[in-house]
């Protein structure tokens, strides 16, 4: 049985004001869609991803902002934060861990620029939307055994 994670539900305190910044990521619009009860879902989509965020009013209790560690891979890290960046949003140097295994939570043991070796899963950018959900870009060019 395959489990495909679908849809992720982010907590945000203005709709419009998230809707028109994963607007400007150039994220597609999949649905907008209010019930007479007030009820908002909002759906979109990341360019090449199969996975969407939700948010909207009376989607998720949820304090705007909690949502931390959410995760784009990308092939190319540093051509991933110019693009964000030209598109105006406040997006992080790219950075690894001096750990090299896997970045720290908050911004403890960053490294300025990508890992010197470049290797899968070691180079990353993080930004957050309005409200304060945190994203992470991270560089995949060679999947991990089992992966697709």
């Amino acid at each position: 049985m395959d489990f495909k994670l679908e849809v992720v539900v982010i907590p945000v305190a203005d709709v419009d004001r998230a809707e028109h910044f994963y607007k400007t990521l150039g994220w597609r619009l999949d649905a907008d869609f209010t019930a007479e009860d007030g009820l908002r879902v909002v759906q979109l989509t990341p360019p090449g991803s199969g996975a969407s965020v939700i948010f909207g009013s009376g989607v998720s209790d949820a304090e705007p902002g909690s949502a931390q560690g959410l995760y784009l891979i990308v092939d190319d890290v540093v051509a991933a934060r110019a693009e964000l960046a030209s598109r105006g949003v406040q997006i992080s140097e790219v950075f690894h861990d001096k750990g090299g295994v896997f970045h720290h939570a908050g911004t403890n043991a960053r490294v300025e620029g990508p890992d010197p070796e470049r290797r899968s899963y070691s180079s990353y950018a993080s930004f957050s939307d309005p409200d304060g959900n945190g994203w992470v870009l991270q560089e995949v060019t060679t999947r991990l055994p089992g992966r697709v």
